[in-house]
């Protein structure tokens, strides 16, 4: 495998076509699928679906994953040669609760390290393997403690929710459990963080409720904009005790049953010998020491 044919590989999957990606390179797209298709007859499988934008297969996913870690090796020898810490973008993929809480020392202690750029990348905890497996970042904090091929996972310890609503709201279920037991969880309106978002169902399964089709479910993509809305009224869900604590406190936003939601996390990263992963690495399992429990 040319080390030319790997980074045209990434070049396709990072602009999504081979018209763009012949075009930072300065050559015709005709060279760029020549490049692509010896790749492929390098390693005897197709790499590259040819959709728009382009997708990869499973074997384009372990040479992407391996070309990018070619360049952050390469990157980091650069830099010892020349005496500087890399300046290449740490790429994060993390959840929006967990980068609203306990993960905003990590930012500091990078911001120590010197010489370092972060990319965070917001997905859902059940999902950020995805961009683990595609190349797309370093390291993911997960739900998931089954490691992707080629990767470590490390345990975080537990991130902790409770079901939170308005004061009005809160009245409404009373009211409702009152007359129609737990049945009452099933009409109240619900707010959701993204589409992809079903961590209510820890609340809602237990006591035997389905979730009705008529629901009022209001989606706002933003930690402090989901905050927001519960206090205005909106509808519930859960919120990291961290972060509800100050408004329970408050009264702006009530506790709507004594469940506490427990969500284990873990950090699964390149199995990589690299100074700036492990700087990376360190400073997550720090801030995890601090803002989750055990």
């Amino acid at each position: 495998m040319m080390p030319r044919h790997m980074d045209t590989l990434l070049l396709v999957v990072d602009e999504g076509s081979f018209e763009a990606a012949a075009a930072r390179l300065g050559v015709s797209p005709s060279a760029v699928s020549q490049r692509i298709k010896a790749l492929e007859s390098d390693v005897g499988r197709v790499v590259v679906r040819r959709t728009s934008p382009v997708g990869v297969t499973d074997a384009g996913e372990v040479l992407v994953q391996t070309a990018r870690r070619m360049r952050l090796l390469e990157s980091e020898t650069d830099d010892r040669l020349r005496g500087r810490v890399s300046e290449r973008p740490v790429s994060v993929g993390v959840n929006a609760d967990s980068l609203a809480t306990w993960f905003r020392p990590v930012l500091r202690h990078v911001a120590e390290a010197g010489g370092m750029s972060l990319e965070l990348n917001l997905e859902d905890e059940q999902r950020s393997l995805a961009m683990l497996r595609r190349g797309d970042c370093m390291g993911v904090v997960t739900a998931e403690a089954e490691p992707v091929a080629g990767c470590v996972v490390e345990a975080l310890g537990t991130l902790a929710y409770w079901p939170v609503g308005s004061p009005g709201l809160a009245g409404e279920l009373a009211e409702g459990l009152a007359g129609r037991g737990d049945e009452a969880w099933a009409s109240l309106p619900l707010l959701v963080i993204g589409p992809h978002d079903r961590m209510t169902d820890s609340v809602l399964g237990p006591r035997g409720v389905a979730t009705r089709p008529d629901r009022r479910v209001s989606r706002i993509p933003s930690f402090e904009g989901l905050n927001d809305a519960v206090v205005a009224g909106l509808g519930w869900t859960l919120v990291p005790v961290a972060a509800a604590s100050p408004y329970v406190e408050a009264g702006t936003m009530v506790r709507l049953a004594e469940d506490v939601v427990r969500v284990p996390l873990y950090w699964q990263h390149w199995r990589l010998e690299s100074d700036t992963l492990g700087v990376l690495t360190d400073a997550v399992h720090a801030a995890a020491a601090v803002g989750l429990t055990s």
